[in-house]
Order: C-alpha cells, then structure tokens, then sequence
C-alpha cells in the first residue's frame, strides 16, 4: 500500500527520494543515500534535482555502482572532489511526474501526511505527522487535537490495510480506521 518514494516534499513537483553523503575517492564521486523502496531506483529517475545554495539545480548521474552496504555516484560535471564537497547532505529530489503513476488503490507515503485520521464512529483522532516503518507493517503517527477528550497527544495506529484502515479519501483528505479512541 505504501511506497518509500515517500519522504515528503512540500513541493508537489518534485520529491525527495534520497540524500547525498560524503564524498568517495577523488574524482568526484558521492556517497548516496536512497530513500526509495529499492535503493538502487534512485538512480531510474533522472534527472535530479539537487538543493544548492537555495536554489534548485539539475543533475545527470554519469555513473553510480554499488559500494559496500551502499551507493555512489559520479554526477556529471563533478570531476574532483572538491566540487564535490559542497553536495555533501544535499537532498536528491526528482520530477514528480517521474515516478511511477499508482492506481487508485496505492498512495505514496507523502499523501497521507497531513490526511485526518476518522474512527468508524466518526472521532477525529487527529492528523498525520509521520510515518514509522516497522518489521511488521508501518505505522501511522497521528497527532491528536489539541481537546482530545481521551487526552492523548498522540496516537500510533497500525497501517493494516482492511483490519485498521478502512477507507483512504484523497479528495476529503480523510483515513477511516477502526481503532478505540483511547489508545
């Protein structure tokens, strides 16, 4: 149900889908850290765009390759690792219209933000704020009203498709789970 390409971007254009680390070698190379559901997807979409100085700014991966547990990537025009440098904890995001397109079944992590959390019984319970991705299955964290009459500030409600969630709204922006108010 939900995808990693997930980690939010307030910019409905483009998402963020990883992190440059440090640099690698000297000819300009990059540690990459992906946030994509499977780490080397990153490198599918292309270009990137890459948050410099405030501004946002294109990039072609010339070459990346698989580097002990992770990734890097020689990014085009960065020959020597002192250009290199001031990527270092960059965000990479790509086009949104880039990723793949989901069916009305499917929801990227990043449209649930912010969505209102509705119990069967029709109790706010409040609103998304994060995503926790568990073993087991990810868990909604929903931050309670300010009045919650259970007086919880925040909840963690299981995302178990059918079970808990019963119904994703995208145009009223709504979740309906089934889930006690006083958890």
């Amino acid at each position: 149900m939900g995808s990693r390409e997930a980690m939010s971007s307030h910019n409905q254009d483009h998402v963020v889908v990883g992190k440059i680390g440090a640099t690698y070698g000297i000819k300009g190379w990059l540690k990459v850290f992906s946030y994509t559901e499977q780490a080397e997807s990153i490198f599918a979409y292309q270009p990137w765009l890459i948050k410099m100085k405030g501004e946002w700014q294109t990039f072609h991966v010339e070459a990346w390759k698989r580097h002990g547990q992770g990734l890097v990537a020689k990014l085009e025009g960065l020959d020597v690792r002192e250009d290199a440098q001031v990527m270092t904890n960059a965000e990479i995001s790509v086009p949104a219209d880039q990723l793949p397109a989901l069916s009305d079944e499917e929801f990227y992590w990043r449209e649930l933000m912010g969505m209102t959390v509705v119990t069967t019984q029709g109790y706010d319970l409040g609103k998304v704020t994060d995503i926790l991705e568990t073993g087991s299955n990810d868990v909604l964290v929903v931050k309670a009203n300010l009045k919650d009459a259970f007086g919880q500030k925040e909840r963690l409600i299981p995302f178990l498709d059918e079970q808990v969630i019963k119904s994703i709204d995208r145009t009223a922006q709504r979740i309906e789970v089934d889930w006690d108010p006083g958890f």
